[in-house]
């Protein structure tokens, strides 16, 4: 049986300063840093989203300001669509 993400992360690449506190702290592991550069250089983490519970612990840890976004989806009400979620901040 596949498993529902619970939550997203977005992170904005030019803001991630690419410490990887974010990457060690998170429980699921479905924070990587990419391979490729942001504009100043360094390797921005990127979210596997498919498996993220939506914890913010990441958010928590991140040490730069408006990086990390965290949304967390609401449970699936029973007569959403299958798949069908929504978004909640």
């Amino acid at each position: 049986m596949a498993v529902q993400p619970r939550g997203k992360v977005t992170i904005d690449a030019e803001e991630c300063k690419g410490c990887g506190l974010c990457v060690a702290s998170c429980p699921p592991q479905c924070l990587e840093l990419a391979p490729e550069l942001n504009a100043n250089g360094i390797h921005p983490a990127r979210c596997n989203a498919h498996i993220c519970t939506g914890c913010g612990i990441c958010f928590y840890c991140c040490p730069e300001p408006g990086a990390i976004t965290v949304y967390r989806m609401k449970a699936k009400s029973p007569t959403a669509k299958e798949g069908e979620h929504a978004p909640t901040l």
